[in-house]
């Protein structure tokens, strides 16, 4: 007789997951955390270790502080931006409302689109020619913008273009805002509470865990994967305004073999991303947010 198997533990479990976090991520970065302090350029196979010298690099060089200056404004001004129309418009389609099946899918379709392909198309709509978008402001007797040749607008072209494809958060707000309890909402009407009020009273506060998460997975996203939409759209131009980190990575990484100082960046990128998020953690923590 055979003997009965015994039931996986968790540990069973998380152990494919652990196994391809290793070496999907942890080695990697392990990897680039060795190749920034050598002179590697992706083309020999024998580095050589050069100690602080790609540091001492970096804190003199100009295209990386306007890269920075780049990278922060846009999370600026993207993240309220997409976070604002993910919430609003998850909040806005919960209720039951005539055609609101469609109004859901028409949020959610500009996620399904390649980047690529959606930055293809903004270059028609920001077109300052024969865009649309300068059409409209046509109709209003505004002469429109050059919008990619100037710093300021191509800034703000970008950000338009990550306004659209808001579908994940959308549906994560969306199902969160559906398993709240509606005899909350009842008592509150009772009581006098208008839409105004529930939604400051009651939804808001409930969807605090969600709403922190939102944030800090759009944080990320904008940081670290704008690089579609500015090399697409502008390739880092005009003078440095869009020349963010991953892009500025990638030049460094692929035009000018420099492997190593690019790996440096790459670290930086990730501490910047740490900094902002604890910031935020720590802002929500103070404002009694989460409890």
């Amino acid at each position: 007789m055979s003997r009965p198997r015994r039931p996986l533990t968790g540990w069973a479990f998380l152990a494919p997951y652990a196994i391809a976090v290793a070496l999907l991520v942890a080695v990697p970065a392990l990897l680039n955390l060795g190749y920034a302090f050598t002179d590697h350029t992706g083309l020999t196979r024998d580095p050589q270790f050069i100690g602080l010298d790609n540091i001492r690099r970096m804190l003199h060089d100009r295209f990386l502080l306007d890269s920075l200056e780049a990278s922060l404004f846009h999370v600026a001004l993207a993240v309220p931006v997409r976070f604002v129309a993910a919430v609003g418009l998850g909040l806005l389609l919960a209720a039951p409302r005539p055609g609101g099946r469609w109004f859901r899918t028409a949020v959610y379709l500009p996620t399904v689109i390649p980047d690529v392909a959606l930055a293809v198309l903004f270059l028609w709509v920001l077109n300052p020619l024969y865009g649309p978008l300068n059409q409209l402001l046509g109709l209003f007797g505004h002469q429109g913008y050059n919008w990619l040749a100037d710093p300021s607008t191509a800034r703000i072209g970008v950000v338009l273009m990550l306004a659209f494809p808001i579908g994940e958060g959308f549906v994560v707000v969306l199902a969160a805002r559906r398993l709240l309890n509606g005899r909350l909402y009842e008592a509150a009407a009772l009581e006098g509470c208008g839409p105004f009020g529930q939604l400051r009273r009651l939804t808001l506060p409930l969807l605090a865990p969600v709403l922190v998460l939102l944030a800090v997975r759009d944080i990320i996203l904008t940081l670290q994967v704008n690089f579609v939409p500015a090399y697409v759209l502008t390739d880092g131009r005009p003078a440095n305004a869009t020349l963010y980190l991953p892009v500025y990575i990638f030049d460094q990484v692929f035009e000018f073999s420099g492997f190593a100082y690019g790996s440096l960046v790459t670290i930086l990128l990730m501490l910047i991303t740490a900094v902002i998020i604890i910031v935020l953690l720590l802002a929500v923590r103070r404002w009694r947010v989460l409890r």
